[in-house]
């Protein structure tokens, strides 16, 4: 006979004002981040509150949050305003997420591309240089899983975000790696834009090229090489854009 401990009441209030406050944090940051309050005044506390059906302390701290990501600004005796988006954090993963629910735009996703092409090659050539056995045979298994996907075995985007991501840890630079959460959320508009419009899946050769110039040690291949993969995606929305 199992014995269930009891709930303590404390830890169970604790629970339910960190959700509510989360699903605030999820309903005002999207409706921020897609413009619903480009024409209309942000609520003050005490209306937000009402509105969404929430304590003062849970609305006070999906603020403060939504502050901290640089959505809202609070001033003396101006109240509580929306930041313009120059000032948003874009590397946080939530705001990004919600970027990318707008409306669809070509222009963010050549942004995000010419962010890419910045780093991700970058990092494949600290990979070579390192040549962590642990982090390629993570890089391997990424491949494997696009090989997998090309035959109807596992899923195509989860297999190349898994590839991608290898790569930036395979760099072992931790401000590469922190870009893990970023290409992950903003990655999968990228590829299924591209997919749509190659219609076909990402190139395993290329992507393979990549794996072997990690293997071999080689960086200025392996910068080369993720350069190609993502400088094709460029072409992509570069054709796209032109076609209006």
């Amino acid at each position: 006979m199992s014995i269930v401990e009891p709930q303590d009441p404390a830890r169970q209030a604790h629970a339910a004002g960190r959700n509510l406050t989360y699903a605030m944090l999820e309903e005002v940051g999207r409706a921020i981040v897609t413009g619903y309050y480009d024409a209309r005044p942000f609520p003050t506390e005490a209306e937000l509150a009402k509105e969404h059906g929430v304590s003062r302390s849970v609305t006070r701290e999906a603020v403060k949050m939504l502050t901290a990501k640089g959505l809202l600004t609070a001033r003396p005796r101006k109240g509580t305003s929306v930041q313009p988006q120059a000032v948003w954090n874009l590397f946080d993963p939530d705001v990004l997420r919600w970027l990318l629910e707008r409306k669809f735009s070509l222009s963010l996703l050549r942004q995000f591309s010419e962010l890419r092409i910045a780093i991700e090659p970058a990092a494949a050539a600290l990979g070579a240089r390192g040549r962590d056995r642990e982090r390629i045979a993570a890089i391997a298994g990424g491949y494997r899983r696009m090989e997998a996907a090309e035959a109807g075995e596992d899923d195509p985007l989860d297999a190349d975000i898994d590839f991608h991501i290898a790569v930036l840890n395979a760099s072992a630079n931790p401000f590469y790696m922190q870009f893990r959460d970023v290409v992950t959320t903003a990655l999968r508009t990228s590829i299924q834009f591209t997919n749509r419009f190659k219609g076909r899946t990402a190139s395993l050769p290329a992507h393979r090229a990549v794996l072997d110039a990690i293997e071999a040690g080689d960086a200025a291949a392996a910068q080369a090489t993720m350069a190609a993969i993502i400088g094709d995606v460029m072409v992509l929305i570069a054709d796209a854009e032109r076609a209006g």
